[in-house]
């Protein structure tokens, strides 16, 4: 890979919202580039879901056949990221992590995915105790899924919450999410992560851990951290959260 030109990820999502094709450029401008693919539901015959997915769509839609379909749509990319933090919760860290190795072996390029990113980046920065926070268009299902997901890693969830805002993620705007956040937070959590690759929440990040004191993730944030890690790639990522203040060791960096 050419480090000195943008590095270009290939997203795949089951979702037709906007969310790391819209972030993840915002965070890394002129240096980060998404090609996004769709992938189609096999039972509608459509590429995308609005609004929220049953949890039969989102593993349906993990079947190797399709994800391989979507990844063939893509253009050249540098590296692929499954940005759906839904389908993580239904699938569970196990799996999730299968599908993510049958793609780096079938595509031969690094492969990376919204939930297992969270988990790394939680134990990075040796967390324990974590709050969930979720749109209040994933449902108390996925919520709980998603608090299961982390205590099955080893993380104490402290608390899971559907945020009380807009059902439409065009109408959220991040000081919603900063007030609501921080007037509902967990006093026990060492860390925030904010679910949801289409909540769009990123901008949210940095004025929430000013007012709380602590370790804010967001999925598209986290998302872009794990992109950049597994490429080996280290850039300045600046009012996006604490999570970018140090790169890990080891990695390339990024020529201007």
């Amino acid at each position: 890979m050419d480090f000195s030109e943008t590095l270009t990820v290939g997203v795949l999502t089951p979702h037709a919202t906007p969310g790391p094709d819209v972030e993840m450029p915002n965070m890394a401008p002129g240096r980060v580039r998404v090609e996004v693919s769709r992938i189609r539901n096999a039972a509608s015959g459509t590429s995308g879901t609005a609004g929220s997915t049953s949890a039969e769509d989102l593993r349906r839609q993990a079947r190797p056949a399709l994800l391989d379909e979507a990844v063939a749509l893509l253009p050249a990319v540098d590296v692929l990221a499954f940005a759906s933090t839904t389908s993580g919760y239904v699938l569970g860290h196990d799996e999730e992590l299968a599908l993510v190795k049958r793609l780096h072996e079938r595509w031969n390029m690094p492969v990376c995915s919204a939930s297992l990113s969270v988990v790394s980046a939680l134990r990075s920065r040796h967390v324990k105790r974590i709050s969930l926070v979720h749109p209040p268009w994933f449902g108390l299902l996925l919520n709980e899924l998603g608090a299961e997901y982390f205590h099955s890693q080893g993380f104490e969830v402290v608390d899971a919450r559907l945020a009380d805002l807009p059902d439409d993620p065009s109408h959220i705007k991040p000081a919603m999410v900063v007030e609501w956040v921080a007037q509902h937070l967990c006093d026990r959590a060492e860390a925030l992560f904010i679910g949801g690759n289409g909540f769009q929440a990123a901008r949210a990040v940095h004025d929430l851990e000013r007012r709380t004191g602590r370790l804010v993730l967001e999925a598209n944030q986290v998302l872009l951290w794990s992109v950049l890690k597994n490429a080996g790639v280290s850039m300045a990522v600046q009012g996006f959260g604490k999570l970018f203040d140090r790169q890990p060791a080891g990695i390339k960096t990024r020529e201007r």
